[in-house]
């Protein structure tokens, strides 16, 4: 799937690839961190005040002593205020801008990558990816940058703080630190290996999510909702059991922590009180500050070490965002620049197979394809019809042989170039939650004027139901076209295909499924649209391309005949077979609306 999976990386090598998304803001980033240095630095002063009010006896010497002693605890709070909101809010804004960018980044590197890509991948699963995998990278990318230097800052000024007041039992609390990482470091790998299960579980949720929702008629037409539900409360489960794994590691650090913590200060408040029994034993104030700034020092401590659940989140979820960006875009090294084609198609010796297959889709294909003519291709369900049209616009790469479009290899072609030359009208017509403006001149949104929409639309045998909806051209057409009948949607289809004007056509199976008014009103719009274009037609039913210059006839991914109409039904070979298949076909079907009638 990917060149180097990112999953193969460490976690510092893909928390320093995350770190890179921070870069571009780092003027911003750098606000943040003045704002924590300065929050870090007000931490050791309330303790100061305590021990100094604490060894006068709290009686203040004079006038100045009362002022300024409320006024600066006033002023440390104000200045840590100011500081957590610069903090805060720079932090929350480079977190915001690096998922902007990166999800950016997913959505032009999916536009960008191959067909083959998306044969392998559920559309739910690259959502959820975009939507929700890359929401928790902030927790890596900024959440737990903003934890580790503001709390570490803390840490070392209180640590600072404690050593000017007795660096013996500063030492000995420092012995908790060791245990600490231990603990944090046998729970790292469980919450990362959990955090990963839970994003997977997602996608998997979000796909049955968008299978269902968009197969709702079907599910409910066949029954299918147990069983629909039952596929989704196995995926939720499946999430919930990841959740849950994960939550006990993060947990299990916490208590841990707090009664090593705990233990060291109780170790601590043992040894201070013997040494206050001495003649130079610690004071009150000493003592009562040291202890204060002790449980100052808990809070940062547990942040610290709580910030390994979120920081191993967010690595699962960067690995997941970072295989999509390390997927190879389509190849694009051709570099000739065709302007508009004649049309001149030919496939020489073509073999092209499916990965992960051992058949062969197509064997030995040749075939010279005139400007201007139309070629139908027909056969058998998987006899290769679509792979040969899907070979043109390059979606694919052949195995062996040369596909030439005008003289030019399509390898050699800019994929751009090619494309630019190619229309496309299929059964399976996408349009897109927009207006019917929209739609029709989509890929040439503001190079198109009024008039040529509608010209296009009007050459579509679309105009006449366009011109009767409320807010014509602008009328939303909803999602995938579901305000409009098949035939309607299948004419947009078709003024999309006027519109770009292109000199090479592929029709896949544009007229089927259609009642007899829209296919006939389809027929005559493709009759107008492949006049002077070099038009590839793929149809089942075979009374549409009875008028084609020639009829190319596959069977099991090889040419096995080819000729005109009536030129094949002479030879009395395959397609002859085909014919009489569905006329029996066609005339049962006519037997059983007659005795319906």
């Amino acid at each position: 799937m990917t060149q180097n999976s990112s999953s193969a990386y460490s976690n510092s090598q893909i928390y320093r690839r995350l770190l890179t998304w921070v870069r571009p803001h780092w003027r911003v980033f750098a606000l943040g961190v003045l704002g924590m240095v300065m929050t870090a630095a007000t931490e050791p002063l309330f303790p100061a005040l305590m021990k100094h009010l604490l060894d006068s006896g709290f009686v203040a010497k004079d006038e100045t002593d009362i002022i300024l002693i409320p006024a600066a605890m006033i002023g440390i709070f104000i200045i840590r205020g100011v500081s957590t909101y610069a903090s805060g809010y720079s932090m929350a804004w480079v977190a915001a801008k690096v998922v902007l960018d990166l999800r950016q980044a997913m959505f032009r590197r999916l536009l960008s990558l191959p067909t083959k890509f998306y044969d392998d991948q559920s559309t739910g699963t690259l959502i959820s990816k975009v939507a929700y995998d890359v929401t928790n990278v902030t927790q890596a990318a900024t959440g737990v940058l903003t934890t580790v230097i503001r709390d570490t800052l803390t840490i070392l000024g209180l640590l600072g703080f404690l050593l000017y007041l007795d660096w013996k039992l500063t030492m000995i609390a420092l012995t908790v630190g060791p245990i600490i990482l231990g603990v944090i470091k046998i729970f790292s790998k469980r919450l990362r290996a959990a955090s990963r299960s839970g994003y997977s579980a997602m996608g998997l949720i979000t796909h049955i999510l968008e299978e269902a929702v968009g197969a709702h008629k079907v599910v409910k037409i066949f029954g299918g909702q147990k069983y629909e539900a039952a596929r989704f409360d196995g995926a939720t489960n499946v999430y919930r059991r990841a959740t849950m794994r994960e939550a006990a590691a993060a947990a299990a650090t916490v208590p841990l922590t707090q009664v090593a913590a705990a233990t060291s200060v109780a170790i601590i408040t043992y040894i201070a009180l013997r040494q206050s029994a001495g003649p130079n034993g610690t004071t009150v104030g000493e003592f009562l500050s040291f202890v204060t700034a002790l449980l100052m020092l808990l809070a940062p401590v547990k942040r610290l070490t709580d910030v390994s659940n979120p920081l191993q989140r967010g690595l699962a979820a960067a690995e997941s965002v970072f295989q999509v960006l390390d997927e190879l875009p389509e190849d694009d090294t051709g570099g000739v620049e065709l302007q508009r084609a004649s049309g001149h198609l030919k496939f020489d010796q073509v073999n092209f197979s499916y990965p992960g297959t051992s058949r062969p889709a197509l064997q030995d294909i040749n075939l010279d394809i005139m400007p201007g003519q139309t070629v139908a291709l027909v056969g058998a369900s998987g006899s290769g019809k679509t792979t040969m049209a899907a070979l043109i616009p390059r979606f694919y790469h052949l195995t062996t042989g040369r596909l030439l479009l005008d003289g030019h290899h399509v390898d050699e072609l800019k994929l751009e170039s090619l494309r630019n030359n190619i229309a496309l009208v299929s059964q399976d017509v996408v349009l897109f939650n927009d207006t019917v403006r929209a739609n029709i001149a989509y890929g040439f949104a503001g190079q198109s004027t009024e008039e040529e929409i509608i010209a296009a639309a009007k050459a579509a045998n679309a105009w006449e139901f366009i011109g009767q909806m409320d807010k014509g051209l602008d009328t939303e057409v909803g999602e995938n076209g579901v305000k409009l009948s098949g035939g309607q949607r299948q004419r947009l289809a078709i003024a999309r295909a006027f519109l770009k004007n292109a000199p090479i056509l592929i029709l896949d199976e544009a007229t089927s499924a259609l009642d007899t008014e829209s296919e006939r009103l389809i027929q005559a719009a493709l009759d107008t649209l492949i006049v002077g274009r070099t038009t590839i037609v793929i149809a089942h039913r075979l009374s549409t391309i009875e008028r084609a210059d020639l009829i190319v006839v596959l069977e099991q991914g090889r040419i096995v005949e080819r000729g005109r109409h009536g030129e094949l039904l002479a030879q009395d070979g395959v397609y002859a077979k085909l014919q009489r298949l569905q006329r029996e076909s066609l005339t049962g079907e006519s037997l059983i609306d007659n005795a319906g009638a």
